[in-house]
């Protein structure tokens, strides 16, 4: 008789199967998109400025295995190195992993990082060699690589399991999916998870839609979850009006493994925060100061930029709250951020960029017609990214300019009158309009706003006299070592020589 109850309670538990949800690493250009797009038979490949994904986002697929219906949430980080807190967070959310890796390129640096990634979150994984229908591909050599980096493959004794896959043939991507179950059954008594559980959820990508408010996406690691409850997200509020799921279903309840998006929080929650159901004493707690993706007022922004010696200042709008934060810690220390948001850029945040002297920056948002033209008609730069990439390179190139500008000291500017012939150069007859110049000064060369170059003065003389300085509103003759190919009208910037 006890027997027998101990076999039914077994047989109980087995039976309940809860989906794995799986987070995909891997070095940007890998695969990871157009094998997430294999498996779920889409084509968002297609639709990603670039070739890489842009946020977190999460998807469920339905499959037969063993006879069996089963499921498998999947979220997909995004490989480039500004993302690098998404995706340590999206290890914390997932059961498993795929660390994603080209059988032709082998290990690169986003894989070093995302290798510790999973190792700092005791997170098992599976490691997937992609494009393996490659005449070059060279998955030998791709996995001394890896072991090289401390994963101890299966095939030399180790515990990480490895296959080889081609998203554009399919080959192994059935197998995939079983070997994924087979990893994650191994580790499902660990997890001490039931749908009678106290619930717990991660937030994986959050925003605020324009129309509808604030919006996020969780995924379900403990209990369930249904249309109208009350949750909170590490003191942000949400009373639940609408659950959407991967495929744009509206969904009455959540349970396991399911990711869906919430439409209800008061304010936008921070990726990587933790979900409950709202308590009694919940209704008391204000949300805490979150540090910089905290909204500011008017005058702290003021304040800040008062205060901050910053060579740049921005106003940053991004599509979501994963995006803006990437932004932020991948920006220069230079930068000073007076306003940053989610959602569309406004009237009054081109207004305010201007009240301060910033320049205002999108990144994946829908801009109208109107506030090109508000920012052209106030003189607000203002520009709006679809890769983030340039959106960086160019701040860091504004910053590079400004520092140039600022720590160059110019010691005088003259004007090129005349030209006349000396041995095997040409001297340059000058007026100087700014300063002095001096022997041995470096001068650069300009022609309207183009750098022709940049020489030293080997000689200096006032008429026929040699000397060593000249000052404002004097005239003069200059020779250059080495030449430069000047013109009647070009100007000179006299500057002191460079270190070595």
């Amino acid at each position: 008789m006890v027997k027998k109850s101990t076999t039914d309670k077994t047989s109980t538990k087995t039976s309940r199967f809860h989906p794995p949800v799986v987070v995909v690493l891997g070095h940007v250009d890998h695969g990871k998109t157009t094998l997430l797009d294999a498996i779920r038979k889409t084509n968002i490949a297609d639709r990603e400025s670039g070739g890489i994904t842009q946020k977190i986002g999460a998807s469920t697929i339905d499959f037969l295995s063993d006879g069996k219906q089963k499921r498998i949430t999947f979220i997909d980080t995004p490989g480039h190195e500004a993302f690098i807190k998404m995706r340590s967070r999206g290890a914390q959310a997932g059961d498993l992993a795929l660390l994603v890796v080209s059988s032709v390129d082998g290990v690169m640096p986003q894989t070093k990082e995302s290798i510790e990634l999973l190792k700092t979150a005791q997170t098992p994984f599976i490691c997937v060699l992609t494009k393996s229908d490659l005449p070059d591909k060279n998955p030998k050599r791709v996995k001394q690589q890896l072991v090289k980096e401390g994963v101890m493959l299966e095939e030399f004794a180790g515990d990480v399991p490895v296959i080889e896959v081609s998203a554009k043939t399919n080959t192994n991507i059935k197998e995939l999916l079983d070997l994924i179950l087979l990893v994650f059954e191994l580790k499902a008594d660990e997890l001490n998870v039931s749908e009678e559980g106290e619930f717990k959820a991660i937030v994986i990508e959050s925003r605020l839609d324009p129309k509808a408010g604030p919006k996020a996406t969780i995924v379900v690691k403990n209990g369930s979850v249904s249309q109208g409850e009350e949750i909170i997200a590490d003191g942000e509020k949400a009373k639940i009006r609408s659950m959407v799921n991967d495929r744009n279903e509206r969904c009455n309840k959540a349970t396991i493994g399911d990711a869906v998006e919430i439409l209800g929080f008061e304010k936008v929650p921070q990726v990587g925060s933790v979900v409950k159901k709202k308590t009694l004493k919940d209704f008391f707690l204000q949300p805490q100061p979150k540090g910089n993706l905290n909204p500011k007022t008017l005058n702290d922004m003021l304040s800040d930029q008062g205060d901050k010696k910053s060579m740049l200042s921005l106003v940053l709008c991004a599509d979501a709250l994963g995006s803006l934060e990437a932004i932020i810690n991948s920006l220069p220390q230079d930068v000073n951020i007076v306003l940053q948001k989610t959602g569309e850029i406004t009237p009054s945040d081109i207004l305010f960029a201007k009240s301060v002297g910033a320049i205002a920056i999108g990144y994946n948002i829908k801009v109208r017609d109107e506030i090109s033209r508000l920012a052209a008609t106030e003189k607000v730069l203002f520009k709006n990214y679809n890769l983030i990439y340039e959106l960086l390179d160019e701040i860091k190139n504004v910053i590079k300019g400004k520092k140039l500008k600022v720590e160059e000291e110019i010691f005088g500017k003259a004007q090129v009158l005349a030209s006349f012939p000396f041995e095997k150069t040409k001297v340059l007859g000058i007026r100087v309009l700014e300063g002095r110049v001096a022997k041995g000064d470096r001068v650069r060369l300009l022609r309207g706003d183009v750098v022709l170059g940049e020489s030293t003065i080997s000689s200096l003389r006032s008429g026929k006299e040699v000397v060593s300085k000249i000052e404002k509103g004097k005239e003069a003759g200059i020779i250059l070592a080495p030449f430069l190919d000047f013109a009647i009208g070009d100007v000179l910037i006299f500057m002191p020589q460079v270190s070595p």
